[in-house]
């Protein structure tokens, strides 16, 4: 699984990225078919925004690509918001596709 991190306004430093590393690692234990994560860190410098940090993470598999961004106080926060709702997307997508395998009930 390739892993791609960008930053916008923000450095990505060496703990960043660790730790996306070691959080994003989950994403592909729920879906080992995932080849690609591209994950975009923005930081805004308005005061009247109180999620200062954004995260934006595209996962491509063979045939689809899902997508998911949140924000939060600090990257951590945002990135934990953002794999909650990327495992939701992959095991919604998981379950239709076992739905579609199974006989249909008599």
């Amino acid at each position: 699984m390739d892993l791609v991190l960008k930053g916008r306004g923000v450095r990505i430093t060496a703990r960043v990225r660790a730790s996306a590393e070691h959080k994003l690692a989950k994403i592909g234990r729920v879906d080992p078919r995932v080849t690609r994560l591209e994950v975009e860190v923005t930081r805004e410098t308005n005061p009247r925004i109180t999620e200062s940090h954004r995260v934006e993470v595209a996962c491509s598999t063979a045939r689809h690509v899902f997508r998911a961004s949140a924000g939060g106080s600090d990257v951590d926060s945002a990135l934990d918001k953002v794999i909650d709702r990327l495992e939701s997307q992959l095991a919604s997508y998981r379950s239709k596709l076992r739905r579609r395998r199974q006989p249909p009930a008599l």
